[in-house]
């Protein structure tokens, strides 16, 4: 069965002619099937000129008809234009039109007020729909394909019809950003409104909802000392950057999480630093990761599953010196002296009495597994990060449980007697999208000393962003915890 198509100019006349000429075919004719494509004036040459390259033609007015040789798609065999069309009617299916010009003159102009009528009704549509607009910078980031089907789903963004997805790479090659926006397209995800994708900083954050900037890939060729120099430069201006941007582009109620293994609270200091128009708590940097291996270490001793160990709370830098604290710890399902349902849980304190292992080997695992992770593959943990970014953006937009501790990294403002401008990790809860610091916690002495030196480190680090202070704070981040651990 033969398909034939109908391509014109909104205002041809002849078009117009062509249109009805095939109506009055389809009447008579059960199996005759015609589709209409009409395109507006300014658009018709280009969209021309397109179609007749794809198809190796040779035609320069409206309308333009061909056959198809299947009901659906098939080669297209060109057939011309109007008087090529009334020419095969008459020689296969002897009907004709005598339609008078002034009639093709009005049926013209009623196609062209259908057709702007179709497109502000269309333009209406989509501008009811008010999409959350998300952005990923360092895209191309192999935690970022880890991160996007559950990313896009209700179960992170609750009461959200629709989501833009923008895909930020700077320096990326164009080809790979296109192939992950058309793998993202292809899950078919019900909240994807569209998937947008950015290579430069023209269009960088605007109207952003939520900005999530991965771990980056920096420099890596020279000696050590002047890579490490070069990738501090790097930090420092692309970072500054980015916080001008984010404040004269972004949404005020911006979420921003700066995530990965170097430079985190660097990266968000500067953000902080440059983004002077939008609230202070709203970014944070992820310690979830440390978090989540810490609990992962746990529960192999205890021999319960991860998900069994909460409350688990990581101070300090996550990406240099930091420290697990257990005194909120929980611990679900323990084969004990004691047990009960599975929503009974006890301290793992009470559980867990060997200190020495808790103040040395969990200090110093803590982070272990995921550098050999780096090591061996020139890569952060991709699925660690993508799922510790998930753990903190579900209670901030309002899906996590009002007893629910999370360890963030957030601007401090006098908490615990910390100095004032530094972003450090502390144990937060989250009530009605937004995050308060826990108040209920024990700061002992020890552990005042502990955070004490962290924030020193890192405000000589935000004021002075040398190389000295670097090497002390993110390149010796775990041998840091270590020492740490055993000064009491």
């Amino acid at each position: 069965m033969a398909k034939f198509v109908l391509a014109g100019r909104t205002d041809c006349p002849h078009y117009a002619k062509a249109e009805l000429l095939a109506d009055k075919l389809r009447e008579c004719l059960p199996n005759f099937r015609m589709h209409k494509i009409s395109i507006l004036p300014d658009q018709w040459k280009e969209w021309l000129e397109d179609t007749c390259k794809t198809n190796g033609w040779k035609h320069e007015r409206s309308p333009l008809v061909w056959r198809e040789l299947v009901f659906q798609g098939g080669k297209g065999m060109l057939l011309g234009g109007f008087n090529d069309f009334m020419e095969h009617c008459q020689d296969y299916y002897n009907i004709t039109s005598d339609m008078a010009t002034d009639i093709m003159l009005s049926v013209a102009a009623e196609n062209y007020e259908t057709k702007m009528k179709s497109i502000e009704e269309e333009q209406h549509r989509v501008s009811l729909i008010k999409p959350l607009h998300v952005w990923i910078c360092s895209a191309l980031s192999p935690t970022c394909r880890f991160l996007i089907p559950s990313l896009l789903s209700a179960e992170v963004f609750l009461h959200v019809s629709a989501i833009s997805l923008h895909l930020l790479h700077l320096e990326g090659e164009e080809d790979e950003l296109e192939e992950l926006k058309m793998e993202t397209e292809d899950l078919a995800l019900p909240l994807l409104h569209q998937v947008t994708t950015h290579t430069d900083l023209k269009e960088a954050f605007k109207a952003a909802d939520v900005i999530l900037l991965l771990e980056e890939r920096w420099c890596d060729d020279g000696d050590e000392e002047n890579k490490e120099k070069k990738n501090l430069t790097t930090v420092s201006d692309r970072y500054r950057e980015y916080g001008q941007l984010i404040d004269t582009r972004a949404n005020k109620k911006v979420k921003v999480i700066v995530s990965g293994d170097s430079f985190v609270n660097l990266r968000c200091s500067l953000l902080l630093d440059n983004a002077h128009s939008i609230d202070r708590g709203r970014f944070v940097t992820m310690a979830t990761q440390l978090e989540n291996e810490a609990r992962a270490i746990i529960a192999k001793k205890l021999k319960v599953r991860p998900a069994d160990v909460t409350h688990v709370i990581v101070w300090g830098n996550s990406s240099g010196s930091f420290y697990i604290d257990m005194q909120r710890a929980q611990v679900s399902n323990y084969a004990g002296a004691i047990s009960g349902p599975a929503f009974f849980s006890q301290p793992v304190l009470k559980i867990l009495h060997d200190r020495k292992w808790l103040e040395t080997d969990l200090q110093q695992s803590v982070g272990r597994q995921r550098a050999a992770v780096a090591s061996k593959t020139c890569r952060t943990a991709a699925m660690t990060e993508a799922n510790g970014i998930l753990s903190v953006l579900k209670p901030w937009n309002g899906n996590g449980g009002p007893d629910e501790v999370v360890s963030l990294g957030v601007l401090c403002k006098g908490y615990f007697n910390l100095p004032d401008g530094i972003v450090l990790s502390v144990p937060v809860t989250f009530k009605d999208g937004e995050w308060s610091v826990l108040s209920d916690v024990t700061v002992g002495e020890v552990l005042q000393e502990r955070l004490q030196l962290i924030a020193s480190e890192l405000r000589e680090v935000s004021q002075d962003e040398s190389l000295c202070c670097l090497q002390h704070t993110v390149f010796t981040g775990t041998y840091r915890a270590i020492l740490l651990s055993q000064e009491k």
